[in-house]
């Protein structure tokens, strides 16, 4: 039997349910169940004890996101790969939604009802638009990626969710966004001069977007660089971070004993900053632990990408994977004063529906491209 008859061989035998099941990468599923049992532990701390109002609905959340997910690892990359586009439209149109429809919370226009359901959509747009940009660089090849004819309507497409998320306003998704469409960008060719431009652009016309801003956006860059200017007001949330960060020295104060947290000093300690919280009571070696588990999941978003022999799922792993870094990098930026604060939660740790599920949503489409990675595409186009 020749080489290429026992591939045919081994992927015939790797098409039906039972192997399928196989070849899903379990590993991963239980990186991702001990990140989200950190979370519950944490919830459980922030709820005062008990599984209520927080680590219970946690729980629930991401059981149903474990059987979602591995469902949408059982579909075919190939057919999840045809509705790309449709996903992209459906995520433009939730967004639009938002803008006419949208429920109102601290400020800011950013979710819709739909039933029982309280959805954020700018949160499954970042996933959407990961699939649509595969979905047209994938059978392009290194000389049409450099193509600037080629490149414009994958940019109209990064461009019009990010000004649409920006309207409600939601200037921390809005760049993750844009950085998200870079990362495929790159992944799939385009020439670094052209981000070069970019950025170069960008950095130009930085000070007078700063003028734009609304007034709270501009209190967290400026409270970002200078948090004692208003301790008891835009800086209170940081201060207070950091206050408990430094307290919980190496070892932590110990399960359920953080003063900072349970004496409510610290803000938002089941959503934004649910990390300082960890932090305060398991202290520098449960932070490490951690950041060492969340890390091991970006790295696992990498091994899939290098595994994946077809150009989309390559690059849909890329996508998620950037998506997945960058809301742990922004968080945890946030919370140590690194970053401006931005409002982005710990994926799988912090409590929230629309971030655990989406969340669920692009790692059960990273499996399918896994489970079928050897899977066959039409020839690049020139």
């Amino acid at each position: 039997m020749t080489v290429f008859e026992r591939r045919l061989l081994t992927r015939d035998r790797g098409s039906g349910l039972l192997g399928k099941l196989w070849r899903v990468p379990w590993v991963l599923v239980l990186l991702l169940c001990g990140v989200a049992g950190v979370g519950y532990v944490a919830l459980y701390s922030a709820g005062g004890g008990a599984p209520e109002p927080y680590a219970g609905r946690h729980a629930l959340r991401f059981a149903f996101g474990l059987v979602m997910m591995l469902g949408i690892a059982l579909v075919d990359i190939r057919v999840i790969a045809k509705l790309s586009w449709a996903g992209y439209a459906l995520g433009v149109a939730l967004l639009v939604l938002v803008a006419l429809h949208g429920q109102v919370g601290k400020g800011a226009q950013r979710w819709i009802e739909i039933g029982p359901v309280q959805l954020q959509p700018s949160e499954l747009m970042k996933i959407m638009l990961v699939l649509a940009l595969a979905h047209w660089f994938h059978r392009a090849s290194w000389k049409r990626a450099g193509n600037i004819l080629f490149l414009i309507p994958p940019l109209l497409a990064v461009l019009l969710p990010v000004g649409l998320i920006l309207k409600q306003p939601n200037l921390g998704t809005g760049l993750i966004t844009l950085m998200i469409g870079g990362a495929v960008f790159w992944a799939a060719g385009v020439r670094w001069w052209k981000f070069a431009l970019v950025i170069g652009a960008a950095a130009g016309i930085a000070p007078l977007a700063y003028g734009h801003l609304h007034d709270y956006q501009r209190a967290r860059i400026d409270v970002f660089l200078d948090p004692e200017s208003d301790p008891l007001g835009s800086g209170y949330n940081i201060i207070q971070s950091k206050i408990a960060l430094g307290s919980g020295g190496l070892w932590g104060k110990g399960f359920l004993q953080g003063t900072q947290g349970h004496l409510n000093f610290l803000p938002e300690k089941q959503t934004d900053f649910i990390f300082t919280m960890l932090a305060e009571e398991f202290g520098m070696v449960g932070a490490m632990g951690t950041l060492l588990l969340l890390a091991a999941v970006v790295l696992f978003a990498l091994l899939v990408a290098l595994r994946t022999r077809h150009q989309y799922g390559r690059l849909v792993a890329v996508g998620l994977g950037v998506n997945y870094f960058l809301y742990v990098f922004v968080n945890i930026g946030m919370v140590t004063g690194s970053i401006p604060v931005g409002g982005v939660p710990l994926p799988l740790i912090s409590h929230g529906g629309s971030a655990m599920l989406t969340s669920m949503l692009g790692f059960g489409l990273m499996m399918s491209v896994f489970v079928h990675r050897d899977a066959e595409f039409a020839a690049s186009r020139e």
